[in-house]
This record gives C-alpha cells, structure tokens and sequence, in this order.
C-alpha cells in the first residue's frame, strides 16, 4: 500500500515518488505540512567512579568554568567581532575548554519524598565556539550542544555519564561536524575520567 501511495498519489500532492530513506520517516499532517523523523542511535559513555559525589562534583566543578550567565549573554552581546566573542568565551571557560550553562539537582527533588535518595546531578556543559562549528555544518546539532552530564550515585559507586555527539550526528553525513563533534567527545571523556579517578 505504501509503495503504490509513493508511485500514483505523492506526485500529486508535491511529494517525492519513492519512499524516504530508511532512517527518515515522512508524515503529513491532516494540514499538508511535511515533517520527517529520523532514528538515531546513541552511544553512552559512562565512568563509575569509587570517589565520594561531592569529591566527584568537586573535581568535575574545578575543570569546567563557571560565568556569571547574565554578565556572559552581555558579553557575547556585546561583541562586535567572532574575534571579540572568541576572547568572551576563552575567559568563560575551564581548563578543559568546557564552561557550565546550567545543572539541575535531580536528587534534591528525590529527597522530597525519600531522605535517602541518592544523589543525581545534571551538568549542562559545552563551548559556544565549538557548538557553532558543528552547527554550520548541521543545524540540528544545536538539539544536543551544550551536552549533558549526569552524576549519580549508584550501588556500585558514582557514576559519570555523557551521549557521545559523535554518535548523534554521525547519522546527518557531515564529515567536518564528526570531526568536530568526536574531539568534543573527547575532551568530555577525558573530563569525567579525570574526576572519577
């Protein structure tokens, strides 16, 4: 049914007279706008650590830069040049080239209801710089950067988490955006490693 639709019926409506790639999914709403899905697969890299949280969280905090966001937004607003807005970045950021945008402690909301909860903390952490790198060459990638960093405590110790970019954009066939998104992949890496040995 499918195949017959594609062959006699989408060359009538505007539509492409094959199906989409297997990855991409073409849904038309009751309003003729076309929307696409699109599977992707993610590779979660993941670091347990036999540190203390806050030890963890201590160590992760010292690599990373921590900006004043209201002051940085009118920095980066300021900046007449990318040569300017590079200087605003490179002051914002860590020894790892990383800066933190936002973290949400997730425990706290778990310790509403349980005491012993235990900890969960998200650190959104990224590079303005080397976002815009990846994002010239794939819009989309500004659905994943700046990147997420889950601390948790676990059973079996702390454990550090991060969704490789590298495997979230490898599906949109940008060479220059992979190259970019795995050196991201690895400073991250190298980060969390740091902080859990």
């Amino acid at each position: 049914m499918a195949k017959w639709w594609f062959a006699n019926l989408a060359p009538k409506f505007g539509a492409a007279a094959s199906p989409p790639a297997p990855q991409d999914t073409l849904i038309t709403t009751m309003y003729d706008t076309p929307m696409t899905t699109m599977q992707l697969t993610v590779q979660r890299f993941s670091v347990v650590s036999a540190r203390a949280f806050d030890v963890v969280v201590a160590r992760l905090d010292a690599a990373i830069g921590h900006p004043d966001m209201a002051v940085f937004r009118k920095d980066v607003a300021a900046a007449k040049t990318y040569a300017e807005l590079e200087q605003v970045v490179r002051r914002a950021v860590g020894p790892s080239d990383l800066m933190e945008f936002a973290r949400f402690d997730l425990g706290e909301i778990l310790r509403k209801e349980r005491a012993a909860a235990p900890r969960s903390l998200r650190l959104v952490a990224g590079n303005p710089l080397i976002m815009k790198q990846m994002v010239e060459h794939v819009p989309d990638a500004s659905s994943y950067a700046p990147v997420t960093i889950l601390i948790d405590e676990r059973p079996d110790g702390v454990h550090l988490s991060y969704d490789r970019m590298a495997s979230l954009l490898v599906s949109y066939g940008s060479a220059e955006a992979l190259q970019v998104a795995r050196d991201l992949d690895s400073k991250v890496e190298n980060l969390l490693t740091t902080a859990a040995a």
